[in-house]
């Protein structure tokens, strides 16, 4: 038998993750999947074996031909610039630094500081409830989809998706944090333009078959 062409090393509950899957279903890919729970055993990401594929003990990481990438955007990006079609970002440089713009206010300020290392920081180390680590969750993410409502509302360039009427890097970003909004049993209704481009994007296969519900490893 031939090796996969790609294989994903994910946890069906990581966000980021689920950016990846989404890419890849567009994309049409389907990989080998390794699994890598991240509570089991202590962390499964710190096994000796994952840690030397990764040493940020993070998911994803994605192995094509041999060789090893991380970080869910760059993955993104590799994917689309080693299988093009279709783009998953604009054509012309002002829309596709809007699209990362967009990705970015959501990878890079919203997520971080939401994720489960550091749920566990709180919870541990500065001894915080669980209500209280709820708190911090809803609040970062309040901020954050405050700003990209007004954003995405008020911009011309806004259609059926984040950027135009096909996802970009910006939807594949935006609806696992809206999923992380609804784990945190968040009220949405403030937020009506990101409610209609989740809608959209859930009459996609891509982006359904990728819920972390939909996952082999799903709990």
């Amino acid at each position: 038998m031939t090796a996969p062409e790609f294989t994903l090393y994910t946890y069906f509950r990581s966000s980021a993750a689920f950016r990846v899957r989404i890419a890849l279903n567009l994309k049409g890919i389907k990989p080998d999947q390794k699994f890598v729970h991240l509570l089991k055993d202590g962390g499964q990401q710190f096994a000796d074996p994952y840690q030397a594929l990764n040493p940020q003990n993070l998911v994803p990481t994605l192995v094509h031909g041999g060789d090893v990438i991380r970080q869910s955007l760059a993955i993104v990006e590799y994917l689309d610039e080693v299988h093009p079609e279709p783009p998953l970002l604009p054509e012309d440089a002002l829309g596709r630094a809007r699209a990362r713009a967009i990705a970015y206010a959501i990878a890079c300020d919203i997520h971080p500081i939401n994720n489960l290392r550091v749920r566990k920081y709180l919870l541990k180390e500065l001894n915080h409830t669980q209500d209280e680590i709820l708190a911090w969750q809803r609040h970062w993410m309040t901020i954050g989809f405050d700003a990209l409502e007004k954003l995405l509302a008020r911009s011309k360039e806004t259609g059926r998706f984040c950027h135009g009427d096909f996802p970009t890097l910006a939807d594949i970003c935006l609806i696992p944090q809206m999923a992380n909004a609804r784990g945190a049993e968040m009220d949405l209704r403030p937020w009506p333009t990101l409610k209609r481009i989740e809608k959209a994007a859930y009459e996609l296969s891509a982006f359904t078959d990728a819920l972390p519900k939909n996952q082999p490893d799903a709990e």
